[in-house]
C-alpha cells in the first residue's frame, strides 16, 4: 500500500500501462511483418504455383503476435493490481482509470482475432 498521498503514483502506473500498451502493438506489429513476409518471398519464388506453406516465418510470426496479446493482458492485470494498492486520494476526482484497461484488452482481443486469421490461411 502507498503511504505517498500523491496522484502522481496512479499517473506513473498509467504511464506504464501505456508503455506496455505500444510493446505489444510492436510486437503484434512486427510479428504481421514477419508472418507476410513469408508470403512475400512465397511470391517473388520462380515455383510460386506450390500451395502455400507455413514456413519458419509464420510461426514465429505467430508466436510475436500472440506474445502481443500477452504482453497486453499480463500488463491490464498488473496495473489492476497496483490500482488495488492506491487510496482514493491518490487518485483525482472523477478521474477515468479504465480506458486504459480497456484499450489493452481491446488489442489483446485482437491479437487473438489476428492470429486466428493467419490460421485461415488468407
Amino acid at each position: 500500500m502507498s503511504d505517498l498521498n500523491d496522484p502522481r503514483v496512479f499517473f506513473a502506473a498509467e504511464r506504464t500501462l501505456l508503455a506496455w500498451n505500444r510493446t505489444s502493438l510492436s510486437l503484434m506489429a512486427f510479428g504481421f511483418v514477419i508472418e507476410r513476409f513469408g508470403l512475400f518471398v512465397h511470391i517473388l519464388l520462380p515455383k510460386h504455383d506450390m500451395p502455400l506453406q507455413r514456413g519458419l516465418s509464420f510461426w514465429i510470426g505467430l508466436i510475436f503476435v500472440l506474445l502481443g496479446a500477452v504482453t497486453a493482458a499480463f500488463s491490464t492485470v498488473q496495473y489492476r493490481k497496483v490500482l488495488n494498492t492506491l487510496k482514493p486520494v491518490e487518485i483525482p476526482v472523477g478521474y477515468r482509470t479504465d480506458p486504459g484497461v480497456i484499450s489493452n484488452l481491446i488489442i489483446s482481443v485482437l491479437g487473438i482475432v489476428l492470429t486466428i486469421y493467419f490460421f485461415q490461411g488468407v
